[in-house]
């Protein structure tokens, strides 16, 4: 199967958290290289964001959390995506997440994290790699 155009990205802001400065540099920097970036706007809830991603035909979700409800958020994303069939949309994340909860996030099916500092480059060049493969095949 070929490229049947740019990868679709969904940046999301799940919860109650209302800094979304980081969330607004990462859709830039994935739409300036390429991508189309539907940014959801502040506190959506799960639901809201998988029901995007699927409407919109996302390739990914990118969920950005400050509040510290990363845990439950996260995997909630991902239990809504299993029960819509929607599991190949690929999640990964940014924010204020401790080192200690990476591990666990990625083994419930977190592509990826990326911290405060993280270049935009590096989030970029990941997704580009990593849900760009996917996207292609």
């Amino acid at each position: 199967m070929g490229v049947s155009g740019p990868i679709r990205v969904v940046v999301a802001k799940p919860g109650l958290d209302g800094h979304d400065r980081g969330a607004k540099v990462i859709a830039r920097a994935l739409r300036d290289a390429g991508m189309e970036v539907i940014y959801t706007g502040l506190h959506q809830t799960p639901e809201q964001i998988v029901d995007t991603a699927i409407q919109e035909d996302a390739d990914a979700i990118g969920l950005s959390i400050l509040s510290g409800a990363h845990n439950t958020l996260f995997a909630r994303v991902l239990e809504l995506l299993r029960e819509k069939d929607a599991a190949d949309i690929t999640v990964f994340g940014g924010g204020i997440i401790p080192e200690e909860d990476i591990e666990p996030l990625r083994a419930l099916g977190v592509a990826a994290i990326f911290t405060p500092g993280a270049p935009t480059g590096e989030v970029v060049a990941w997704v580009t790699e990593h849900v760009g493969l996917a996207h292609r095949s």
